[in-house]
């Protein structure tokens, strides 16, 4: 399966003065991942700010899934992503994201390689009553040395734990943001990829000072 169909160039990171390529007048396209595990939202989010028909790869839950892929969940969901989400968003007249959602269960993360190819940077997704789903998405960014933004999802449009103690949990570095993220909400959503940008754009400017 080839996840760079979307957008070309899509791990391109505009340089300090300005996002439009100087050689085609076009705005810089940069590929997103958003990661977690399951039924934490990322389907979700990926609809909320996408400016197109958002691609998604719902299939129906089988009974020979129970126990398997869902235990514990508490989740009435019907459905789950069998290969990625996929939307897109235009972030001013220079600079258009396109987001690619993984799915969570663990015998689908030999996807994540081709999903993250060309990345800029991930959103990982919490939901804290099973933060424990998060870590296997931490670890991948952290072992590829991905940037990533860490949101906590706010299920029925609270939170019950202050992201303070999400960032113990999670045993994340300072640099790493956490933030609280409605992903049914577009605000928040665009908020939380303008952060993840940002430091990307940091990253990729320091990069070339060295």
């Amino acid at each position: 399966m080839r996840s760079d169909f979307a957008a070309p160039n899509p791990g391109t990171v505009p340089g300090p003065h300005g996002a439009t390529s100087a050689a085609t007048g076009l705005p810089v396209s940069m590929k997103v991942v958003v990661a977690g595990g399951y039924a934490v939202g990322k389907t979700t989010l990926v609809g909320t700010i996408s400016e197109i028909e958002p691609l998604m790869t719902e299939a129906d839950i089988t009974v020979e899934s129970v126990g398997i892929d869902f235990a514990g969940t508490g989740s009435t969901k019907t459905g789950t992503t069998v290969a990625m989400d996929f939307g897109r968003l235009t972030l001013g007249a220079d600079m258009v994201l396109y987001l690619f959602g993984t799915p969570g269960q663990d015998r689908f993360l030999f996807l994540w390689d081709e999903l993250v190819r060309g990345a800029v940077g991930g959103i990982v997704l919490v939901d804290t009553r099973r933060i424990e789903d998060c870590f296997p998405a931490v670890d991948y960014f952290e072992h590829l040395g991905i940037p990533f933004v860490v949101a906590v999802n706010l299920f029925n449009g609270v939170y019950r734990h202050h992201p303070r103690e999400v960032r113990e949990a999670l045993s994340v570095p300072a640099n790493v943001p956490v933030v609280l993220c409605d992903a049914r909400n577009r605000l928040h959503v665009k908020e939380t990829l303008v952060l993840l940008v940002e430091g990307a754009l940091r990253r990729a400017q320091m990069a070339g000072a060295v």
